[in-house]
Order: C-alpha cells, then structure tokens, then sequence
C-alpha cells in the first residue's frame, strides 16, 4: 500500500481545474468501486479508476499525469455507467489526459504517439487516411516490424488505401482543431 503524504504534495489549484475542465464535482465520489469493477481495462492499468479518483480528490497531480491508466482509458464510459453519483468519469479521465499532453507527461507514450498521429491524420485530410497514419506511428516508435503480417492480408482486400481520400469539408475539419489548439492555449 502506497502512503500520501497530503501536506507535502496536495494540489488544490489542480483539483478545481480538473473539476472546472469536466464539469464534475469529483467530491461525489465514496469510493464504492462500480467503476472499477466495470472497466474492462483494470487487468492493464498501473492505477484502478477508484484509486484515480481518489488521488484527485487528494489532489495528487503528479501521480495522476504520470500513471499509464489514463493513457489506457478506452473512454468506454462504463464507469460513467456505473457511477451512483452521476460522475460523468471517464470525462475526468480524458481531461486528466489532455492535462498530462499539456504538461509533456506521458506514461504510455506509444498511445500519445497513435494518438497524434492518429489526429494530424484527421487534422490534414479530414478524415484518417490509415497507411499515413501507420506509416507515422511505426516511424516514430521504431516499431517497423510489429504486425508486418498482417499487411500481405489486408492490401489484397483493400482495405487500406495508398493515398489518402479527402472529405468534402476538409477545411472545416481543420479549423475545428486550429480552434482547439487557439482555446487550449488559453
């Protein structure tokens, strides 16, 4: 069992900017475990949605924005679910996220790195165009070879392209993100 030291570490400014990100009043939370119980990820994560919840409450940032959980979340909304006190929590996970971006934490850095290029593929042509996106993601984790099998399967089906299909709309897509990055920098 871990030991907080609340006097030493406790980050009240960060709670209320968590609570003020996701609409949610985190001190709802009793610790009764639902979301826990019912995420289908607990058997991967380094912190159990409970324990997160707590930590915030604790107003443990650092812990937080370092742990791999939240990188890990699938945002099923299970725990959402589950919540007897209506905590939307899988909202606060995904803010305790884009707090970890902000703050260049990453526990998980092959899901922040998926996720990037996952959205710039979105941001540059409006929608995934998933050979790009892959070809992204293996060149900056260096990981060439995992799931080479799977490609003499998939190109033959065609279900990936070779160039990317833009979107009617494309440009409107990207201002969506050019305004998100113009509000998060506030």
């Amino acid at each position: 069992m871990d030991v907080v030291f609340l006097d030493k570490t406790r980050d009240d400014a960060f709670v209320a900017e968590v609570e003020r990100e996701s609409g949610q009043n985190v001190a709802l939370c009793y610790q009764c475990g639902n979301c826990t119980a019912g995420c289908p990820y607990t058997f991967a994560y380094d912190i159990p949605v409970s324990q997160i919840m707590r930590l915030l409450q604790a107003g443990q940032k650092d812990r937080l924005l370092k742990c791999k959980s939240i990188w890990l979340c699938a945002t099923c909304e299970s725990c959402t679910t589950r919540c007897p006190n209506n905590i939307d929590v899988a909202k606060i996970m995904d803010v305790l996220r884009h707090q970890a971006r902000r703050h260049g934490l990453a526990g998980e850095r092959n899901v922040k790195v998926f996720w990037d290029a996952f959205l710039d593929s979105v941001k540059a042509h409006g929608r995934v165009f998933e050979l790009g996106a892959l070809a992204t993601y293996v060149t900056r984790t260096g990981r060439f070879w995992t799931d080479m099998d799977l490609g003499p399967k998939i190109f033959p089906k065609g279900k990936i392209g070779f160039k990317p299909h833009d979107i009617k709309g494309k440009d409107e897509v990207k201002k969506i993100f050019d305004r998100f990055m113009e509000e998060s920098s506030k």
